[in-house]
């Protein structure tokens, strides 16, 4: 493991003997009248009370949170409120957006994961809430997994060392910490019912290890995921609730359902499940009822209700020894969030020394997020920032020579010509007062046949949009479940704060019926109806062209929009942002292509640009985080937490369906333990970008590898020597390969480890990587447990899963 980890658990075992000294030094004493507080609370409560506190209910106060468990004032148990936080506190108050866990991860730092979960615990407090629904601990298994911003990395030793330090960071602030979605919630598509079939050695090497290590870090809660997992929902999966989490592992907080995840009363609770959210469709009326005819034993309840209870006295909820709640930094969060975004971020390509820009050159800013800031993605993750700068401000401050500045990509449309509509419309904004209708019957003229894209801006809610119809056809009709609930962070909304939807068609040439009803309801509604077409696009390309070749270089943004409740269904930028690059780069080769993306994308552009920076999304300070890479003020600190395929038809998924995303309602993770780059090592097919990959604008020498096994685990020690320039940061990487003793699936290589390095200029560091026994162990799925995979041993480091410079072998013994 690393040494950040392996401080870690050196920190647990003195943990374990600071309580032993407790008990002799009458610490036990605490521990007793704790339990005996949370026992006396049991014996006191009444059925209804024990099952009001084993799920959800309407916040008569909200504060914008997410859920609500109400107390029980008459005992003094105080109520919880429970927020979305993945990046930051979801709440109606401002919040520090941080950036997406993704690119927290790209710093491969556990120590800045605890910083960065300290700002969401503080912060957490300060705006009222008692349980934090997050960290998000699933790996990215498939590239088009809507949620892939929201987790850490196809890596499962990378994964639990961050989630670990994270929860650390979290809790000691005081705010319950909440890993989630156990478990294989892997993708958004079809994620209320997949059966995820997966077999015992994969589950337990890849799934569940981040699980693990956060019931190490004794994260307070474990949300259970929608799906199936071998035919069972995961919410009243004995095996995975009481078997792996309890049994094994020693957790001793209490598991929430996701939100509307319960499909059961007695087979739930029975199973480990303690609380039903953010209702009590099957925990209410139904438990209560179920105790009172003998179907469900009230000692079930009573466990559950234990449970939580023995968390909330356990941060001082029960009996008033918590700190009063602190008020919000936003300095420093702020702080946190810029030094996160410039340690992740990721320089994947630098032809020519086409980066660090200098600033007396002509620079043209191009694209919607070079003005508009990308801070956050969609969904339960979308935080409300205190402030976000443009980065197009923060180039021109820092820049001396001239910058321009081109949309390139039109993603809010333009006015409908009035001379189009007949009768007339001011299609840019037409208000709706409050209990009024407003209706238009009229026809829109188009000129010549072409592809247009209408873009509806509205303020009211999802189920309240104006309902536009063209020649008969509803152009945005509602979409099911949660899908319009959960639209993304960029293109669902206006700068002005307008939500925003988009339907493209196919028009001919002449008139075609336009019919909009909008409804003032109780608040009244603000919409405008906009469009691009092709006619529009080729004249902002044109307009990209001109700025580019006009400019010394050219800084392009480029964006994905992800967020929960559905996946992409390419790799591919959306739009037509290839083609828009395509040109700009033709026009000048000194482009860097900066990506506010999620997951991996295709870059069919590659090879023609000067630079690509991944940024992901890079919260509110992402815009001065940019800038300082691009301009050289700090190294490009970030390596790759997941493989970037070449396209579509080249990565772990693709061409098998049962794979992803899955047949008639089961998906098989037949790829086994072979996911991410160690599905690239099985297969030889080259990534576009491997995992670990990531460029600095100085240069490093590996040198002298020495592999040395003892009781405590493999120790791996080499010399990183900066030979460049620069000072710079280095993320060397310790990978090991298979055991010629177990007789098991093997990866050809696995992470072991890595270690965060700042070195200046000439500077030359002897480091020394620890390696756990768990990482050198596989698990065997016939006796249920870990085994050490003894024997000679292959040890690689290296910049990446593929760029391995150094090479040595040791000798692991049993």
């Amino acid at each position: 493991m690393t040494e950040p980890v392996s401080r870690r658990s050196a920190l647990r075992l003195l943990g374990g003997a600071i309580t032993v000294v407790a008990a002799v030094t009458g610490g036990s004493s605490a521990h007793a009248r704790a339990d005996s507080r949370v026992e006396e609370l049991i014996a006191r409560l009444t059925l209804d009370e024990k099952s009001s506190l084993l799920h959800g209910a309407t916040d008569p106060e909200p504060l914008g949170q997410a859920g609500y468990v109400p107390g029980v004032p008459r005992l003094g148990i105080p109520p919880l409120r429970l927020a979305d936080g993945p990046a930051g506190v979801r709440v109606t108050k401002h919040a520090t957006a941080l950036p997406a866990p993704v690119l927290l991860a790209s710093a491969f730092d556990p120590d800045l994961a605890r910083r960065y979960g300290g700002v969401i615990g503080h912060e957490g407090r300060a705006l009222g809430q008692d349980v934090l629904l997050s960290p998000m601990v699933n790996l990215i298994r498939t590239p088009y997994a809507g949620r892939n911003f929201e987790t850490f990395s196809e890596d499962p030793l990378l994964t639990a060392d961050l989630v670990a330090a994270e929860i650390e960071g979290i809790q000691a602030e005081g705010l319950v910490a909440t890993v989630k979605h156990y478990a294989v919630n892997n993708q958004e598509k079809d994620r209320m019912s997949i059966d995820v079939r997966v077999d015992e050695q994969t589950l337990n090497e890849l799934e569940l290890r981040g699980f693990e290590a956060a019931v190490a870090a004794r994260a307070g809660a474990v949300m259970g995921a929608y799906n199936k997992v071998n035919g069972t929902f995961a919410c009243e999966h004995e095996e995975l609730l009481t078997g792996a989490l309890r049994a094994r592992w020693g957790f001793d907080g209490w598991v929430m359902t996701d939100w509307d995840a319960a499909h059961s009363t007695g087979a739930a609770l029975e199973a480990g499940l303690d609380m039903e959210m953010p209702n009590g469709r099957y925990f209410g009326t139904a438990l209560r009822t179920a105790v009172r005819d003998g179907s469900v034993s009230e000692r079930h309840v009573d466990r559950s209700v234990r449970r939580i209870l023995t968390v909330m006295d356990r941060f001082g909820l029960l009996d008033e020894s918590r700190p009063a709640r602190p008020g919000r930094d936003a300095k420093a969060g702020a702080a946190v969030a810029l030094e996160v975004a410039k340690a992740g971020a990721t320089l994947l390509r630098n032809a020519a020394g086409a980066l660090p820009l200098t600033g007396k050159d002509s620079i043209a800013v191009i694209g919607p997020t070079g003005k508009l800031p990308f801070v956050s993605g969609g969904g339960s993750a979308h935080v409300v920032p205190t402030r976000a700068d443009s980065p197009l401000d923060t180039i021109t401050a820092r820049a001396d020579g001239k910058v321009t500045y081109t949309l390139g990509e039109d993603l809010y449309g333009k006015r409908i010509p009035t001379a189009a509509l007949n009768p007339a419309l001011d299609s840019e904004g037409e208000g709706v007062d409050a209990g009024k209708t407003w209706t238009y019957d009229g026809t829109l003229t188009v000129a010549a046949a072409d592809e247009w894209t209408f873009v509806v801006h509205y303020s009211g809610a999802p189920d309240a949009r104006p309902r536009i119809s063209l020649d008969g056809t509803d152009l945005f009709p509602l979409k099911p479940g949660w899908t319009e609930w959960s639209a993304g962070g960029l293109v669902s909304a206006a700068p002005d704060g307008l939500h925003v939807r988009r339907a493209t068609v196919r028009l001919t040439a002449g008139a075609h019926r336009l019919r909009i009803t909008a409804k003032g309801g109780g608040a009244g509604q603000l919409f405008r109806l906009r469009h691009t077409t092709g006619a529009t696009r080729k004249r902002d390309l044109a307009a990209a062209v001109r700025a580019a070749r006009a400019a010394r270089q050219v800084v392009l943004f480029a964006h994905e929009d992800a967020t929960e409740g559905q996946d992409r269904t390419t790799l591919a930028l959306p739009g037509h942002q290839d083609r828009l690059i395509e040109a700009v780069t033709a026009a000048n080769p000194r482009t860097t292509v900066v990506l506010n993306t999620s997951s991996a994308t295709a870059m069919p552009w590659l090879e023609r640009t000067g630079a690509v920076l991944q940024m992901y999304y890079p919260g509110q300070e992402g815009a001065a985080a940019t800038a300082a890479v691009l301009f050289g003020d700090c190294d490009p600190g970030g390596r790759l937490t997941q493989s970037f395929p070449v396209d579509d038809a080249h990565h772990p998924v693709a061409g098998d369906p049962r794979r992803y995303p899955g047949v008639d309602g089961t998906e098989e993770y037949s790829e086994g333990i072979h996911a991410g780059y160690r599905w690239y090592d099985q297969q030889g097919v080259r990534p576009l970008f491997a995992f670990g990959h990531g460029l600095s604008y100085t240069v490093f020498d590996y040198d002298d590898p020495d592999a040395r096994w003892h009781e405590q685990g493999l120790d791996v020690s080499f010399t990183v020597h900066n030979t460049g320039a620069r000072d710079g940061i280095a993320v060397p990487q310790v990978y090991v390969g298979p055991s010629p003793d177990l007789r098991l699936d093997q990866a050809v290589r696995v992470l072991a480890g890595y270690r965060r390095l700042a070195l200046k200029v000439g500077e030359e560091r002897r480091v020394t990587v620890r390696v756990a026994a768990r990482t050198l162990s596989s698990w065997d799925a016939e006796r249920h447990r870990w085994v050490l995979g003894s024997g000679r041993r292959t040890v690689w480091v290296g910049a990446s899963a593929e760029d391995l410079r150094l090479r040595t072998g040791v000798s692991v013994t049993r």
